[in-house]
C-alpha cells in the first residue's frame, strides 16, 4: 500500500507493478485505508494457505514409492494399465494395485484429479526452479 500526498498516474502505475495493494492520495477516507489493509491481510492469508496446500501436496508426493510414481507419471501421460504394465513389465494386476495405492496417497479419487496434481506439481516445481 503506497501512500501519498503528491501522488500521479506514472507513480501510481510503478507502486502497483511493484506489488502494493493500494495507493492513496491524501485526502483519503479511514474507510478507504481499512478496506486497503483488510484486502492486504486477505491476501496474504490466501498466499499463506496456499503455500500450506503445495506443502501438503509435496509431502503426499514424496510418501510415494518409486514404483508408483512410476506407474504415476505413465498413467497421468495418458496411458492405459496394459500400456503401464507393459512399459514397466508387470502384470497388470500389479499395476492395478500400484495405481490404487497411489491415488490413496495423493488423496486423488480420479484420474481427472490425478492430473491436476500432477500438473500442480509441475506449478510448484516451475516456481521453486525460478526462485
Amino acid at each position: 500500500m503506497l501512500i501519498t500526498a503528491h501522488g500521479d498516474i506514472p507513480m501510481s502505475v510503478r507502486a502497483m507493478k511493484a506489488g502494493a495493494i493500494e495507493f492513496l492520495a491524501k485526502p483519503f477516507r479511514e474507510q478507504d485505508l481499512l478496506d486497503a489493509i483488510h484486502m492486504g491481510l486477505a491476501q496474504a492469508r490466501g498466499r499463506r494457505e496456499a503455500a500450506a496446500a503445495d506443502q501438503d501436496l509435496l509431502q503426499r508426493l514424496a510418501s510415494l514409492s518409486n514404483r508408483e510414481r512410476q506407474v504415476m507419471d505413465l498413467v497421468a501421460g495418458g496411458q492405459l494399465t496394459k500400456q503401464v504394465a507393459a512399459a514397466l513389465g508387470l502384470s497388470e494386476i500389479t499395476i492395478k494395485l500400484c495405481r490404487a495405492s497411489m491415488m490413496r496417497k495423493l488423496g486423488a479419487p480420479s484420474l481427472i484429479e490425478l492430473g491436476r496434481i500432477v500438473e500442480r506439481v509441475g506449478a510448484i516445481s516451475q516456481a521453486q526452479d525460478g526462485l
